[in-house]
This record gives structure tokens, C-alpha cells and sequence, in this order.
């Protein structure tokens, strides 16, 4: 942490305990702005030109691998995923997509996007559904999507693509949103003691709102899952922490690990450097899937790795990571970034979580929209993965 960040770190601890929250997020948001110095995994290709971190602009990509290296087509599964789409392959090495003809896209009937509200004890939050046409009453899963800072429920379903896939496979998504009137800059307050417990405040509004959904649409609440990006997944990391019956897994894009911060000063601090703190097991490992790229400069890579040991400490009988048996694939994407994909298992061979580290990536949402808010279209595809993984672990299944 360069000087000014440090100026900056102090003067929001002292706005914070002076009762300054908002203030003191506001002089977060602003230092977080500044470039830093990119922090790049050992074994991360060189740098290029660029890192995806400001929406809407991309270097030039690499040339694209030869066709036929590594192609896989997932098999369909009724209401789930059914899109075709490049998974690495089995050697490990390389993933393309298949050299065919392009097919005309097929004209579907759009689904139905509408707003609703949850209140409680605590307060008000709005939130916005997706309905795909598909719904005749049948019990469908639900996907929580919690958007990051800055952005609200329409925008993140925009840059996310994830109400495409819903009409797609048939599923519900809910988004709900932060006003400003709870955080400036529409942050999810994941680094407050008052935001970080069961049946208390943001996280009781979001488990309302998902109890709403499930009850109101005849969801499957053993397929209910949470998501998000940023500070949306910071948050998540949290619902997954003290709502562990609710939620069947969870997945957390460029996040914090649960409980890493109690105040703004230590929420600045667990961003730029990863959690300080050991891993902390919680009462039930929920299946966690985390997407982080190696050059961010906003939330420090060090974080995916927190989140992941934090899952291991939970199924290991002592409450420590341990090494479980883990399968490392590597791939790359056509024109686009390279990965690294590691699937940690139980003794069963069951997934108790799954890390992408995105190499070259920035602060962005991998393989959104071109141009949408804080995404990179040059994949992997995030969105597409959160699914299959979600699809892989359903409440009870364990």
C-alpha cells in the first residue's frame, strides 16, 4: 500500500468511528480509483498492453489456437444448461471452439423482467426478476445475483448475460439492489459487523427477498443459489456463511472472503492485500465457485484463495484447510485470456469448491457483454460456469 492509500486508510478509520460511514466510503471509493501495482500470479502469461480493468476497452487479443485442440459440448440437461459453449478439455492443455458454420439464431419469446420490493424489520430493498417464458408454475431452480458498487439490478443483469441464460435454460434469477441511500455508492455493506449476521440487517433483506421469490414462483428450494461481483460478492460470501441451509452453493466473482473486515479501514485493507486472518470454517461448507483475475487492482487476488481455504477449513474435521485432492486444468480462450481451473474434492471425489484465476484479467465480470459495466467479453465465460456448477450441486445432494 503506497503512501496516499495509507493517508486515505487513516482518514476513514477516523471517519468511521466517528459514526462518518458515509464519508468514510466515499473517500474509499475515491482511492480506489488510483492505479495500483498489478499483482501477477507465477505463472501468469506476460503482460500486455492492458487488463481489462476500464469497461470497455480491451488490448489486442492473442491470435486465436488452431480448431480441433481441446473441444467439448456439454451434454444437455433438462431446464438447465443446454447452450453449447468450450469447457477445457480432458489433457488439460488448450480449449477452442468448434470450426462449423454459424446457424441462424433462433427468435424466443422474451421472458418477463419485472420489479418487486421485501420488507422487513430492517428496512426496504427493490428488487428485479427474471421470468423466462418457459415458467407454466413447474418448480424452477432460483439464482440470487447480487450486483458490485456503482451498479444497480438492471445493469448487472445487462453485463452478466445471465437473463439470456435463464430464457435459455429455464431458470429464475433474482437481483437485489442497494440504494443509495444505504451506501453512496450502492456498495453492499459486507465489511460492517451489522451487515455480516443471520436474520440482521442486509443480509435478512436478501434471504427475504429469496424466501420471497421461492415461495411466491414455487421455486426448488433445494436448487436455490447466490451469486455475485465484487462487493456483490463479498456479500455472497456472507449469505452463504450465515445462511448455509438456504443457499445449495455459491459464487463469488472478484470478492472478499466472509468476515475478512469490520469496518471501512479493514474492508480498504482486506481489498488491496487479501484477508489478514486465518481461515475461518464455518458451520457448513456450501459448495463455493470464484472467478478472479490475476491482474486486479481493486479487490487483490489473494482473496480468491481466502475464500477458497475458508471452504476446505469447513470440511476438514480439525477446521483447517488441509490439501484435499484437487484436478488443476489449464485452457485458453479463442482471441481471448488464458486460465487456470483448479476443482478441490472430498475424499468421495465430490467438488467442495472451484478456483478460475482469469490470467491478464482485471476487475471485471469474465465473458460479459462487450462494453457493459465493469466486464470482459474475452471469457472465460463466467456467467455459463456459474450455471454448470450450480447445476453440479443441488441441497441435500451433498
Amino acid at each position: 500500500m503506497d503512501a496516499p492509500q495509507m493517508k486515505a486508510m487513516t482518514e476513514a478509520t477516523r471517519l468511521t468511528r466517528e459514526g462518518r460511514l458515509a464519508e468514510a466510503t466515499a473517500l474509499i471509493q475515491q482511492t480506489l480509483a488510483r492505479p495500483a501495482t498489478p499483482w501477477r500470479m507465477p505463472d501468469a502469461p506476460p503482460a500486455g498492453e492492458g487488463n481489462g480493468n476500464t469497461p470497455g476497452h480491451y488490448p489486442d487479443p492473442p491470435p486465436a489456437l488452431p480448431a480441433g485442440q481441446g473441444t467439448k459440448l456439454r451434454r444437455a440437461i433438462p431446464g438447465w444448461l443446454t447452450r453449447r459453449r468450450t469447457l477445457p478439455s480432458q489433457d488439460g492443455e488448450t480449449l477452442v471452439r468448434p470450426n462449423r458454420p454459424a446457424t441462424p439464431a433462433v427468435k424466443r419469446p422474451a421472458g418477463r423482467f419485472e420489479a418487486f420490493s421485501y420488507a422487513n424489520a430492517v428496512g426496504t430493498r427493490h428488487y428485479r426478476l427474471y421470468v423466462p417464458s418457459s415458467h407454466n408454475g413447474s418448480s424452477l431452480p432460483l439464482v440470487v445475483m447480487l450486483h458490485g458498487g456503482t451498479q444497480d439490478a438492471a445493469t448487472f443483469a445487462a453485463a452478466t448475460g445471465m437473463n439470456d441464460l435463464a430464457e435459455r435454460q429455464g431458470f429464475l434469477v433474482a437481483y437485489p439492489e442497494q440504494p443509495r441511500s444505504a451506501n453512496p455508492g450502492k456498495y453492499w455493506n459486507w465489511f460492517v459487523p451489522g451487515h455480516q449476521h443471520r436474520d440482521a440487517g442486509e443480509p435478512s433483506l436478501i434471504a427475504g427477498i429469496t424466501r420471497q421469490v421461492t415461495e411466491r414462483y414455487g421455486a426448488d428450494a433445494s436448487r436455490v443459489y447466490v451469486a455475485g461481483f465484487s462487493a456483490g460478492g463479498a456479500m455472497a460470501a456472507v449469505m452463504a456463511a450465515v445462511y448455509p441451509d438456504l443457499y445449495a452453493a455459491v459464487g463469488v466473482h472478484s470478492g472478499v472472503p466472509y468476515a475478512a473486515a469490520d469496518n471501512v479501514a479493514s474492508g480498504f485493507a482486506a481489498m488491496k492485500q487479501g484477508p489478514s486472518r486465518p481461515a475461518r470454517p464455518t458451520a457448513r461448507p456450501v459448495p463455493l465457485i470464484v472467478f478472479h483475475g490475476d491482474r486486479d487492482t481493486t479487490v487483490a487476488p489473494a482473496n480468491a484463495a481466502g475464500l477458497i481455504g475458508d471452504v476446505l477449513a469447513a470440511a476438514s474435521p480439525d477446521g483447517r484447510p488441509g490439501t484435499p485432492p484437487a484436478v488443476v486444468t489449464t485452457g485458453q480462450v479463442p482471441g481471448g485470456h488464458a486460465y487456470t481451473r483448479t476443482r478441490y474434492q472430498d475424499p468421495a471425489g465430490a467438488v467442495l469448491a472451484e478456483r478460475w484465476i482469469i490470467h491478464q484479467g482485471g476487475h471485471t465480470w469474465s465473458g460479459g457483454v462487450p462494453h457493459g459495466s465493469y466486464t470482459d467479453p474475452r471469457g472465460p465465460d463466467a456467467s455459463a460456469e456459474l450455471i454448470r456448477f450450480f447445476d453440479e450441486h443441488a441441497a441435500g445432494n451433498e
